[in-house]
């Protein structure tokens, strides 16, 4: 077992404890072995083969949200990231032998597939609209409800890559390729679309391979890495084969992961040299879009906003500063920072399915946070944040919108009729 956790990471620690006070679960719970320091040792002693791999152990590593902040805190630059998901892989993914196959299922088979995903959505469309929805929830018992409610609504149509590219409006500036994703391709497609637009205003011909499938995050987050490089290497032959200057990523978490292909593959001699080159390519859409330069007149936006860093914005890709400077861009914009912005919000990934109290814990204190800036909308570019902030609203409040980055530009840019994108992209 120890030689499977030959962590080199593991020997950048030098146990200062600057990490603990960014660490949303040990500033809840005050508890050293629920810190990265007290993580790390804790791996420590298993790559040593002190303690073994065992439930407690793992409960240790997957109360972790994995938001990573303890890395923008860390002064001898620990990768703490890459700690975890190699210990995670030794434990697979946590909870109950059902909790686990379910996992398993929707690792290897739901997420790999957008034919099954989409499938799922179709369902749970009708569900919520035929009216069983109601009748369900008053059967559920109230973990489950709880559950339950954090499902948001399916939107009438999927967005579906495999059209042909959409040339640049105006002058060319770029060719880039686009991450459809899987909750973005289900939940979001509206924001797909905004997406899109934005890079075409912008002087971008905009491609959307068809082929190209889920980044794998949420696999390699949770000990299931088997599928995830399978994943990884699909989309790396998928986008390397468009011929482009960037492909551009609107889900944070998406794209950390991406970026980080070459860790991922680090021992694949096929694919090691295509995943670096790959990683390279990967630019977040505020990240791109700020560094092309804004062209074009925006139009005027009337709002009080605040902005949520995701955390595999802020910390995985330490992209701060870009969606700052677009939204500054947009006349009669005003953003009102948030106090700790870059805290986590609680959705990481499922973990607000897994550990729910804990979720809960870190929602409330970041809806406080939104609370006191009294803006009408909160920015966040992920769809885990999206989605954590909206049921974070309805439950607690403020009843702020949600929107993402590429929404307000789009909005901004006054795109009239995105019927192009539609017939193109969205059925």
């Amino acid at each position: 077992m120890a030689a499977k956790l030959d962590i080199p990471e593991l020997d950048q620690c030098v146990h200062c404890g600057l990490c603990l006070n960014q660490c949303p679960t040990y500033r809840v719970l005050r508890l050293e072995p629920e810190s990265p320091r007290g993580r790390i040792h804790l791996v420590r002693a298993v790559s040593e083969g002190r303690i073994e791999p065992n439930e407690r152990f793992g409960d240790h590593l997957y109360l972790c949200l994995m938001c990573r902040a303890c890395e923008t805190a860390c002064p001898s630059g620990v990768q703490y990231g890459r700690i975890a998901e190699a210990a995670r892989e030794i434990l697979g993914p946590p909870g109950s032998p059902l909790a686990r196959a379910v996992a398993k299922f929707a690792f290897t088979a739901l997420l790999p597939s957008q034919t099954r995903l989409r499938t799922v959505a179709k369902f749970l469309r009708f569900y919520q609209r035929s009216g069983v929805q109601s009748m369900v929830r008053r059967l559920l018992p109230k973990r489950l409800r709880e559950m339950e409610a954090m499902l948001p609504p399916v939107p009438d149509r999927f967005f579906i890559p495999g059209a042909d590219a959409l040339p640049a409006i105006g002058e060319r500036r770029a060719r880039v390729a686009v991450l459809s994703g899987c909750v973005m391709s289900v939940l979001f497609g509206e924001v797909n679309e905004a997406t899109v637009r934005v890079l075409r205003r912008n002087g971008c011909d905009v491609v959307m391979p068809k082929g190209q499938g889920c980044c794998g995050a949420l696999n390699i987050h949770n000990g299931e890495t088997a599928m995830a490089k399978v994943m990884a290497r699909r989309n790396i032959d998928i986008f390397l084969g468009c011929g482009v200057d960037a492909v551009i990523v609107n889900a944070a978490g998406c794209g950390a992961a991406m970026k980080e292909y070459g860790h991922l593959l680090r021992d694949d001699a096929t694919y090691a040299e295509k995943a670096e080159r790959f990683g390279r390519l990967v630019k977040d859409s505020s990240e791109f879009v700020a560094g092309l330069g804004l062209v074009g007149s925006l139009g005027r936006i009337e709002m009080d906003v605040t902005y949520q860093d995701p955390c595999h914005l802020a910390h995985g890709q330490r992209v701060r500063a870009q969606p700052r400077a677009l939204l500054a861009r947009i006349p009669g914009l005003r953003l009102i920072e948030m106090n700790g912005s870059d805290r986590c919000c609680g959705s990481a990934g499922i973990y607000n399915l897994t550990h729910p109290e804990m979720s809960q814990e870190i929602l409330r204190e970041k809806m406080k946070s939104i609370a006191e800036t009294a803006s009408e909308a909160v920015v966040a570019p992920n769809p885990g944040c999206m989605l954590q902030l909206d049921y974070g609203a309805r439950r607690y409040g403020p009843k702020v919108r949600v929107l993402h980055l590429m929404d307000l530009l789009d909005q901004a840019y006054g795109a009239g009729g995105p019927a192009e994108v539609d017939e193109r992209f969205a059925r």
